[in-house]
């Protein structure tokens, strides 16, 4: 869900077209997640769906802005604070790119962000420490089954490492270089979704 809920909080700072979107998100987080304009305008779709962003009209260049709800500032704030998908033992880990846009969003206790998902991690590694626990119970041990916990003790472990890591990390760059948000770009290309008059039929397939 980084991705939606990335989408929504760079919003937070002002009304936005879907390719600004786009680099944005990508600028944001170092590149590590690149989109298409496809992705971002389903996604903004799903939003507008969702109660959580409105259309603005087009502007006099034809391209169609996006502004975020008073839902959508309380949807983002729970994503901020409240661990998610992404502390998930395996797969993907959306972490990394939760903290990098957190960081770009002025107002957001980073920190804060950091502790909660620390918290998070710890309870699920003691969550794991048990069952591999009542594991060890059973007469007959299923290898597989006890490999699987241990790469999943193994994955909280280095969650917990990098996200104290992050913290002195982001506590030393605030105490160097004071406040880290940036804010809305204004030098990026002004395209964006055209009217929908203008739209071809090719547009709404390429959405799917």
């Amino acid at each position: 869900m980084t991705v939606r809920h990335g989408l929504l909080a760079i919003l937070g700072e002002g009304a936005c077209h879907g390719y600004q979107l786009k680099q944005e998100f990508e600028v944001r987080t170092g590149g590590s997640w690149p989109l298409n304009v496809a992705q971002v305008y389903s996604t903004l779709d799903r939003l507008v769906r969702d109660g959580l962003v409105i259309e603005d009209s087009a502007r006099s260049d034809g391209a169609r802005r996006y502004r975020i709800t008073e839902v959508g500032r309380a949807e983002v704030a729970r994503w901020l604070y409240s661990p998610g998908v992404e502390a998930s033992a395996v797969g993907r880990d959306e972490l990394p790119t939760k903290i990098a846009i957190a960081l770009t969003l002025p107002g957001t206790d980073v920190a804060a962000t950091v502790q909660a998902h620390r918290r998070a991690a710890i309870a699920q590694l003691q969550e794991l420490n048990a069952l591999k626990r009542d594991e060890h119970r059973s007469e007959v041990s299923d290898l597989g089954w006890e490999l699987t916990l241990d790469a999943a003790v193994f994955a909280v472990k280095s969650r917990v490492q990098w996200l104290d890591h992050a913290e002195a990390k982001i506590a030393r760059a605030q105490r160097e270089s004071g406040a880290l948000p940036y804010g809305l770009r204004d030098d990026l290309p002004g395209r964006g979704r055209p009217r929908a008059a203008e739209r071809t039929p090719g547009d709404a397939e390429a959405r799917r």
